[in-house]
């Protein structure tokens, strides 16, 4: 999808054996994809991942990698928060790079949004003090760190948190905004939202994804345009007090 923009993708994996499907991908398309073969787990510091950075200089910055619940929690959270929050902070000090889309999942907040009732915040709060306790609080913690730090870079720099519900492989068709804490995306859909608030100038902010019948390119143009933002509710004032520049 970034691809058929005419964009150039570096894709950093951890596996070599990769390189050739990720490769192929670039077929017939008008942008250019390459690989770079690096272990995020390894990444320990913002001078290490800014190495990176300087390597490929991106002008986005995509972060969809994880530890995927294998390795304990100590993976969790050196992928999920470390890794992650060191190419934040290295991705908000480098001008070149306008824009980070951080890969999140809807049920990921502190406080009970207006648009949910008490049930779907029960169902949201089981899943994150109780089903993916590490994972939540690792995600959390990026996600924030990413909110607070693009609102002190200001201007010129967007903040993207996309939070998908439960994912699945069906076909693509979905629904962006303010939405319920249950349910299902496909993984294409999510893709493909991905491509698109990345395309759109004034996307900034956080967005709930979850299966619908609603364009996607007009989901997205609805949202961007109307202002919604799922951070409403938390308190951001508490992030830009913990994490600086």
């Amino acid at each position: 999808m970034l691809l058929s923009r005419s964009w150039s993708v570096t894709s950093v994996i951890r596996d070599p054996s990769q390189t050739e499907e990720i490769l192929s991908k670039g077929k017939g398309q008008p942008g250019k994809v390459d690989v770079l073969v690096r272990s995020l787990e390894d990444i320990k510091s913002e001078e290490q991942a800014q190495s990176v950075l300087d390597e490929v200089k991106p002008q986005y910055v995509v972060w969809s990698a994880g530890a995927g619940g294998k390795g304990g929690s100590s993976r969790t959270y050196a992928i999920d928060r470390d890794a992650a929050m060191h190419f934040i902070h290295a991705s908000v000090h480098t001008p070149s790079i306008t824009k980070f889309l951080m890969v999140s999942y809807n049920c990921n907040r502190r406080k009970q949004p207006s648009w949910w009732n008490d049930d779907q915040w029960a169902h949201a709060q089981k899943v994150n003090l109780e089903t993916l306790k590490d994972y939540h609080a690792a995600k959390i913690d990026a996600d924030e760190c990413l909110t607070a730090l693009a609102k002190q870079r200001g201007g010129g720099f967007a903040a993207i948190v996309l939070r998908p519900g439960d994912l699945t492989n069906d076909v693509a068709a979905g629904r962006v905004g303010q939405t319920a804490a249950q349910g299902q995306v496909r993984r294409a859909d999510v893709a493909a939202v991905a491509a698109e608030l990345l395309g759109n100038e004034k996307a900034n902010g956080w967005y709930d994804l979850l299966e619908g019948d609603e364009d996607i390119s007009m989901a997205v143009e609805r949202v961007v345009r109307d202002k919604v933002d799922c951070v409403e509710g938390e308190d951001v004032d508490a992030m830009r007090s913990k994490y600086k520049l």
